[in-house]
């Protein structure tokens, strides 16, 4: 584990964003709190809780026409009074079969240390392209 936040955030957003590109459903039940709270980016869907956030990524893992998304920080900031911080960043979906881009646009995520490890507790999307 690393002591310093920004770091440890955005080791644990690279490992999530490799367990998207793997459909790895274990891994990324590791990185999300049990009551993680998505919003989608373009119809403002919630996705409430670990539980959901699996089984909406396991059916868009056997999708036909699957798309990758990776998310990228563009900044962290870890609060000094409690163990939180916020992550701002932008996202890209991109076709499995093409790897041409299919989405993008830009992201907030919040996240809690939980124990020795950073969690997410809060993402929000917002798409632009």
């Amino acid at each position: 584990m690393t002591n310093s936040p920004d770091l440890a955030i955005r080791l644990r957003r690279a490992a999530f964003n490799h367990a998207l590109a793997k459909a790895d459903l274990g891994a990324i039940g590791a990185i999300l709190a049990p009551t993680a709270i998505l919003v989608a980016g373009t119809d403002s869907a919630i996705l409430n809780g670990r539980k959901a956030q699996i089984v909406a990524w396991k059916k868009e893992f056997t999708a036909a026409e699957r798309t990758i998304y990776t998310r990228t920080p563009d900044s962290i900031h870890a609060s000094a009074v409690a163990p939180v911080a916020i992550e701002h960043g932008h996202w890209e979906g991109v076709s499995a079969a093409t790897g041409l881009p299919f989405a993008s646009g830009i992201y907030t995520a919040k996240w809690r240390r939980s124990g020795a490890d950073w969690v997410i507790e809060a993402e929000i999307f917002l798409t632009l392209a």
